[in-house]
């Protein structure tokens, strides 16, 4: 099985090392190639230049590969994807983005003429927390009057006013605070401003937290659960105070892109010359059900093993995982598929146990 790992930062680092202990043959691919270079030695990968603008390096990278695990920024998934399918390669991505799932999505006719499968969305959220609400959905007697999932990236120790740390790009995160939410309500597909619907959450040892409105989340399922669930919603975790600072942020407009100087970019390098980054983290994720015969909850609590950060662990491992089964013929699936629909929850589950990921059920 040879495997391609686009990006060599902490979500792309720890999929060449999941690869690798699965038992795959991988190559891992940067720009950078001093960073490549580090973590093929590192992992026992090999390392390869790419600039991923670059169709033609970028098509010769593929035509190798059995898959393609894309931890370069959503910017690129379209033009990634594309290439994928032309060497008949599956795909997976952490996307984040649903106009650019969207335009993924439309390449579902391609994907079946070349037998591949393309998954986009397959991190954290979306990816798994979108996979075990599937699951809940798909096991829990009665009609599902309400879904809801609430998911947060956070360093184990609050810094400064926002209690928040860089675990990724600012650009990303800037773009799940500024594009709308979608939701079902009342059986209904509707859109919703980011940074609203705050409410307070309560966890043991790492609570009160907020939770708020955030983009991307829902990933696809507002749409495919239409008739199926009243209520679905995603709203991101974080310490107290955080997300009513970004609201203010944006009501002043700084999250604007076509002004000059842009405020976006500004705001974005502010974010990255003053958060800090790389202290011990953890992620919580909490998806739920209310049918009218049962209430189910499920939880994940994940931290820094030592090695990668919890959200480095919770986004990649879903993704290398889902790609291991796929080149193991235990999913067959052919065309565009979100996560949720491409892979069973309970198998998904079953799987990210091996590297210490644990999903428990929780009394409703």
């Amino acid at each position: 099985m040879n495997t391609l790992v686009l990006g060599s930062g902490i979500v792309g680092s720890a999929a060449v090392w999941d690869l690798v202990r699965r038992g795959h043959t991988v190559t891992v691919a940067d720009a950078d190639r001093d960073a490549a270079a580090a973590v093929a030695d590192q992992f026992d990968a090999r390392p390869a230049y790419l600039d991923v603008g670059d169709p033609d390096r970028l098509d010769a990278l593929m035509k190798d590969s059995d898959a393609v695990v894309s931890a370069v920024p959503y910017r690129f998934g379209v033009a990634v994807a594309e290439a994928a399918i032309r060497a008949g390669t599956h795909y997976a991505d952490f996307g984040g983005n649903p106009t650019v799932v969207a335009a993924q999505t439309a390449l579902n006719e391609a994907a079946v003429a070349a037998d591949v499968l393309v998954v986009p969305d397959c991190g954290l959220a979306p990816g798994l927390a979108n996979v075990l609400a599937n699951l809940l959905i798909d096991t829990t007697p009665g009609r599902a009057r309400s879904v809801q999932m609430r998911v947060g990236a956070l360093p184990q120790e609050p810094h400064g006013a926002l209690g928040y740390q860089l675990a990724f790009s600012p650009a990303g995160l800037i773009n799940e605070y500024a594009e709308q939410c979608e939701i079902l309500e009342s059986g209904r597909y509707r859109t919703v401003d980011p940074l609203t619907r705050f409410e307070t959450v309560e966890w043991d040892g790492w609570g009160p937290l907020e939770a708020f409105s955030t983009a991307g989340g829902t990933s696809t399922m507002c749409l495919q659960m239409q008739g199926m669930v009243d209520d679905l919603e995603y709203k991101t975790l974080r310490f107290p105070g955080h997300g009513r600072i970004f609201a203010a942020i944006r009501e002043m407009g700084l999250f604007n892109e076509s002004d000059e100087p842009a405020p976006r970019s500004v705001l974005i390098a502010a974010l990255e010359r003053t958060l800090p980054r790389g202290a011990a983290d953890l992620v919580l994720a909490r998806v739920w059900i209310e049918t009218d015969r049962a209430t189910r909850v499920l939880e994940i609590e994940d931290v820094f093993d030592g090695r990668f950060s919890a959200l480095a662990r919770t986004t990649a491992f879903p993704a290398t995982a889902l790609t291991d089964l796929v080149l193991r013929d235990e999913i067959t699936l052919r065309g565009v598929y979100s996560m949720q629909r491409a892979v069973d929850g309970a198998l998904l589950v079953d799987e990210l146990r091996s590297v210490g990921i644990n999903v428990i059920e929780r009394s409703g």
